[in-house]
This record gives structure tokens, C-alpha cells and sequence, in this order.
């Protein structure tokens, strides 16, 4: 049973691991509810509280041998800052606990955010008990352990296991039944399989357009946090990341400067030479963003990853154009006319000379877009195939619900590996 199920991300592991659907499915949400059925038609779903859902007359006397949790992580998570927190939202894993009693599956699987180790009281204001800090985990795992389970937890990479995405969760484990709780290796990483990377989940057929040409001008922040990935990913980079323009009759577009370079083609504009290079800008303050070269940071449930996009055009006669918005996105002022004398120049290189394989290049363009939920999707680990855009009734979800359940998603390889590694006898049957 899966239970805070949300859009399927831990039932698409277990499935993908024994080979047959979850037989049980709870959560709150209609929307999400909605996602997870039509994709998983052949589990029994509840939509309402985990707590009004009874797991004897759930279970109708057939054993269990696994129960999956995953409660909301929000008020445990240290992304919520010094907000106040909900003593009833982080109770809700004490749900874990009333399953243990009322129907002791085999092997229970918990999921939430590291800092679950540190669950202790609230004070009046809403914030954390420093003095009894992990009290209440403590009491959690005593309360497992007093029905007979055996419990151990650690935190886990969702890239070590084949996952798109460095998302970084606490898995505890209890089981009941003997057998010695099994962590799974890394299947990925430094002299394992290479890790899938974020260049691996971007449809580069999507246009990406022109941040000087919008209707509506960027917030300053944002811009600024532009300014610095350009800076780090592409003109401090030694090896930026390239695209070439060229759609390659539908070939795989992107390309790692680690190999060899391809046919540069003609820039329909100016008769020179293009490419493009790309980075992952993070709207979140003080972050610069990540190359495309690794796996895409942590997935929230807000819209916040966006593919920033640097057109090199190949330095000519006509590459003096280029210094008038780099000097705006660079410099400590508003610009200046490229008629006019050139500003100071610094220590360091702020004119956006790129080179690449050798060949010097000036950045000609930059475009932004937000990804695409199918792109989040991918990047989390889902497979091609899985429905984000509606659900069983045929109701369209819109692209923030979408990206909600993306956010608030288990990659499917965590669930899938520590399934192969604790029920082996159900997963060797379809291995």
C-alpha cells in the first residue's frame, strides 16, 4: 500500500520493482488522486485523510508486505525557514505507527526530508524546540521498535540510483519479519554507470525566447541571477555546454563539449557561425543555477527551474555589438552606447568572450523559458509514458498542478531499489 500516494512517484517504483500494481492508494487531494488513477487503474484508491481510512478493513484480512508512507515534509523541511510550523501536519507520520499495530506489514518504508531526524516539540510560537530537538523521532522510531519492527533510516541521492536529479531524502526502514534491512547500492556515479544529467531531459525542439524581447521586462532579481549563471556556465566556463542549432534531422540536439564538436552551421543573420550554450537557472535568491552537465537539483512543488539559453555567434567585423547588454548584465551600472567610449575595463573578462574548441566567440543573445512540466517530470525520474496533463475523469490539470505533484513526487529508482533490496522473493519473480 502507498500511502500519501500524490501523483504515483512511489507506486511507479514499487511497480516497476514487482511487476504489478500497488494494491492501495490514499491521499487527500482530488487532483492527485486523479493523477495516480489513471495511471495505476487497477489500484484501490482513497481519496480523504489517511487517518478515516481503516487499514483492517482496508487490508479485508490479507497480509501485507509493504506499507509506503511519505508525509507531507513542508513543516519539517528547513526550505520553510523560521516560518511557523504545524504540530498537526508533522503528527501526520505517526500514521506509520497505526498500520505497525492494526495490520504489522512485513516492511514499512518512510520517506520525508532529512531534517525528519530532528522532529522534537514546537514552542508557542510555532518554532522548533532547540532543547528537544529530535525528541519526538526518537519516540517515533521507539514506538516501531515496540511492536517488534527492527528500524534503521538514511539519507539517500536520487541520481545514485539512475534518477535525473540530485534530490537528497531520509529513508527509514522497519521491518517485522527476521530478515536484516538491506540499503541498496549506487547504481550511478563515479566509476559506475554515468549519471543522467539535466541536458538528458531537455526537449530542445521548445523555443527558448529572447530575454530583450519581451513585453513584460524581467524582475531585476531575476536578471541578476541570469547575469551571474551566464557568467559562471558560460563565460568563466572552460567547458560550456553546447547545443547546436541545427535540428540534425530529429538526432539527439544537445551535445557535450567533451566530445568532438559537430558541423557548425551558417547563422541565417549575419553569415557567421552559431551555437548555443545552456545552463539551469534556479529562481531562488542567492542561487546562480546548475550546469546542464549534472543531474537537475531538487524539485519543488513551485514553478522554479528555467533554461537559460547564450547564442554565440563566431567573432567578426559586427561581434562590437554585443558589448552595449553585456556591460548592462555585467557591470556595476545601467550600460552604455556602443558609440561611445568603452568603460573601464576590469581584471577580469566581462565582455563575453567564449571560447569553444579553440574558437573565439561573443554571446549574441540569451533566452530564458521555464521548463516544461514533462521536462520536470523526466528530470524526477518518471518514465516517458506516465499522463501529467489529466486525470481519469478526462479533467485537464493545469501546468501548476502539474508541476505540484511533480514537486511533491518520490522518484520512482528510490522506491524501485529499496524495494528490489528488501523484498527480494517478490521482486525476483519478475526480475
Amino acid at each position: 500500500m502507498d500511502n500519501f500516494a500524490g501523483g504515483g512517484g512511489a507506486s511507479t517504483g514499487i511497480e516497476m520493482a514487482m511487476g504489478r500494481p500497488v494494491d492501495i492508494a490514499i491521499n487527500h487531494d482530488p487532483e492527485a488522486i486523479a493523477m495516480h488513477t489513471i495511471n495505476h487503474p487497477h489500484t484501490k484508491h482513497y481519496c480523504e485523510s489517511v487517518w478515516k481510512v481503516d487499514p483492517v478493513e482496508a487490508c479485508n484480512g490479507r497480509p501485507v508486505a509493504l506499507a509506503w508512507f511519505s508525509p507531507d515534509c513542508k513543516h519539517f523541511s528547513k526550505a520553510k525557514g523560521g516560518k511557523s510550523k504545524s504540530k498537526k501536519i508533522r503528527g501526520l507520520a505517526w500514521v506509520a505507527v497505526r498500520w505497525a499495530k492494526r495490520v504489522r506489514p512485513r516492511v514499512i518504508m518512510l520517506e520525508n526530508v532529512e531534517e525528519f531526524q530532528d522532529w522534537g516539540p514546537l514552542l508557542e510560537d510555532g518554532s522548533a524546540c532547540p532543547a528537544r530537538k529530535g525528541d519526538t523521532f526518537r519516540q517515533f522510531v521507539g514506538q516501531l521498535e515496540s511492536y517488534g519492527y527492527q528500524v534503521q533510516w538514511k539519507e539517500l541521492r536520487a541520481c545514485d540510483y539512475g534518477a535525473p536529479t540530485i534530490r537528497k531524502r531520509l529513508f527509514l526502514i522497519a521491518r517485522c519479519d527476521g530478515q536484516p534491512i538491506v540499503w541498496p547500492s549506487e547504481t550511478h556515479g563515479p566509476g559506475l554507470t554515468p549519471y543522467k544529467t539535466a541536458a538528458d531531459c531537455i526537449d530542445w525542439s521548445i523555443p527558448c525566447p529572447s530575454i530583450f524581447e519581451r513585453k513584460k521586462p524581467l524582475a531585476e532579481n531575476t536578471l541578476r541571477r541570469i547575469a551571474k549563471g551566464i557568467e559562471k556556465f558560460v563565460v568563466d566556463s572552460p567547458k560550456p555546454f553546447i547545443v547546436p542549432i541545427a535540428h540534425y534531422n530529429g538526432r539527439d540536439l544537445a551535445q557535450s563539449i567533451e566530445q568532438p564538436l559537430r558541423t557548425i552551421t551558417a547563422y541565417p543573420k549575419g553569415g557567421s557561425f552559431s551555437l548555443v550554450t545552456a545552463f539551469i537557472a534556479k529562481h531562488y535568491t542567492g542561487v546562480t543555477g546548475s550546469s546542464m552537465k549534472e543531474p537537475l537539483h531538487t524539485i519543488t512543488s513551485k514553478d522554479h527551474n528555467a533554461l537559460v539559453t547564450a547564442q554565440l555567434q563566431k567573432r567578426n567585423s559586427h561581434s562590437e555589438k554585443v558589448h552595449a547588454f553585456l556591460v548592462k548584465y555585467y557591470g556595476a551600472g545601467d550600460g552604455q552606447s556602443i558609440t561611445e567610449p568603452c568603460h573601464t575595463i576590469t581584471s577580469r573578462d566581462r565582455f563575453g568572450l567564449v571560447t569553444v574548441a579553440g574558437e573565439p566567440y561573443s554571446i549574441v543573445d540569451i533566452g530564458m523559458r521555464m521548463l516544461s512540466p514533462r521536462e520536470l517530470y523526466t528530470a524526477n525520474g518518471f518514465p516517458a509514458d506516465y499522463i501529467i496533463d489529466h486525470g481519469a475523469s478526462g479533467k485537464r490539470l493545469t501546468k501548476t498542478n502539474q508541476v505540484a505533484r511533480c514537486g511533491n513526487a518520490v522518484p520512482p529508482q528510490f522506491s524501485e531499489a529499496l524495494v528490489r533490496a528488501n523484498l527480494t522473493r517478490l521482486a525476483r519473480q519478475v526480475a
